[in-house]
């Protein structure tokens, strides 16, 4: 077995099943993983106020949030990325314009469009969100980013010509494929991946990742071992260098046993 360091797993579809829950053959697998010291990093689009619980659960202190815009190592901050405001002011009047909803991810709050709009409600839950704002210009400088809610097909062209160096990743859960979140081209997953290595000193062949959505494809292509879930999105195979089974099927587990981490 390669020495293994790093293993960075993505949260909604590869260690979350679709009722909320985790596999106690995935708990086993991170377990093993550490036993064998190699740090594991949550990376996800979701916002690190949120994922508390999920950590604590696995017993895990080094995160990537908002698709690599803020990550801590070991409970520490190592870096956090804002958006630029303008951008963020261009993509609040296109959803406008376009009877999209939004919700803005700061440090440490939740900021929707419409609190009270029916989608931004099943987005909250599907999300188990609890620290939500109603929209105002006072938090535009401090977005780390943003998802877009109710867009129809071919939409999220809108934003991604107002801003070439940003493209909008479809949210691979089912019942809200109609939103996307909005990535930058250099704060993403991988660059934010990079950054560990570089920081930690550690080959990228020494690094693994999990993931299932096109947010992660960056994450996936940047390590020696990338692998796509059983239920990822099709488009996201051609960036791993594995397939595992899906979510509700050991892939964590299957993956890293695939490796050699597992016995």
């Amino acid at each position: 077995m390669k020495n293994y360091q790093l293993l960075f797993l993505d949260i909604d579809g590869t260690i979350l099943k679709p009722d909320d829950t985790i596999e106690e053959s995935t708990k086993e697998a991170i377990g093993v993983a550490k036993s064998k010291g190699i740090t594991v990093f949550l990376a996800t689009g979701r916002p690190l106020h949120e994922i508390s619980t999920i950590a604590n659960e696995l017993n895990i202190t080094s995160l990537i949030g908002y698709n690599g815009a803020y990550a801590i190592h070991n409970g520490k901050d190592i870096f956090k990325t804002p958006m630029n405001k303008s951008t963020v002011e261009d993509f609040v009047k296109i959803a406008n314009d376009n009877d999209h909803e939004f919700v803005l991810y700061t440090h440490d709050k939740n900021v929707f469009s419409n609190i009270e709009a029916s989608l931004v409600k099943e987005f909250i839950q599907a999300f188990h969100l609890h620290k939500n704002n109603g929209f105002s210009e006072e938090f535009l400088s401090q977005i780390l980013g943003i998802t877009l809610i109710n867009l129809k097909e071919n939409e999220h062209k809108l934003y991604e010509t107002k801003e070439p160096s940003i493209h909008l990743s479809q949210v691979n859960v089912d019942g809200l494929r109609h939103c996307y979140d909005v990535i930058r081209d250099n704060v993403n997953k991988g660059i934010a991946v990079q950054h560990i290595l570089d920081l930690l000193n550690i080959n990228k062949e020494n690094a693994v990742a999990f993931g299932d959505g096109m947010n992660d494809k960056e994450m996936l292509s940047i390590v020696g071992e990338g692998f796509a879930m059983g239920n990822a999105h099709p488009d996201l195979i051609q960036y791993a260098k594995h397939q595992t089974t899906s979510v509700s099927d050991s892939g964590i587990y299957n993956g890293l046993k695939k490796i050699g981490v597992i016995s």
